[in-house]
């Protein structure tokens, strides 16, 4: 009877080895099954949206950034406006100063008649005669005031230009406004 039984025996204890070996694979299967459930879940990196919805959205966010361009757009024309126009008044200046400042040498030139021409224009007795020195004076202080009078000229058209020019910005600025109503 004893053998009959051991090998009952024997065969159970294999089958509890089997089985003892079997739940240590399932165990150390099992135990990895929490991370291996946060690896294997899926994650949407890039949504998938509606083409109408992303229209609208272009179109909000055009509607926010277009006005903000176009101030800046305004500010840098009036920006330029403003530089153009001192570059003017600048250039002016500085040609007035030149034609002050150089008087003697290149202004003389220009504003007294050459020698040739007094000549040819006085008569025949007085040809090579020269100026007296009041005459020089009074020759000298009339071209002082002519210059002053031409300074004093192109200051108010310089001046007009610009009033003319922020008259027409003050009239466009309603104009542009009234046509952007009317585009949207």
């Amino acid at each position: 009877m004893g053998s009959p039984l051991e090998g009952c025996v024997s065969s159970l204890r294999n089958s509890m080895q089997l089985l003892d070996s079997s739940i240590n694979i399932l165990d150390s299967g099992v135990n990895d099954f929490p991370r291996l459930c946060k690896v294997l879940q899926t994650t949407r990196h890039f949504e998938l949206i509606s083409e109408p919805d992303l229209h609208a959205a272009q179109t909000a966010l055009l509607s926010e950034i277009r006005p903000e361009v176009e101030n800046l757009l305004q500010r840098v024309s009036n920006y330029l406006d403003k530089l153009e126009r001192r570059e003017q008044s600048l250039i002016a200046k500085c040609d007035l100063n030149e034609g002050r400042l150089g008087g003697d040498a290149a202004g003389e030139s220009a504003f007294r008649p050459s020698s040739r021409t007094s000549r040819a224009k006085t008569p025949s007795g007085e040809g090579g005669r020269r100026m007296t020195a009041l005459q020089e004076l009074k020759y000298k202080s009339i071209r002082q005031k002519k210059e002053r009078l031409s300074y004093a000229v192109e200051t108010l058209e310089m001046q007009a230009k610009q009033r003319e020019r922020q008259l027409r910005m003050s009239m466009a600025a309603p104009q542009q406004f009234l046509d952007d109503d009317d585009d949207e």
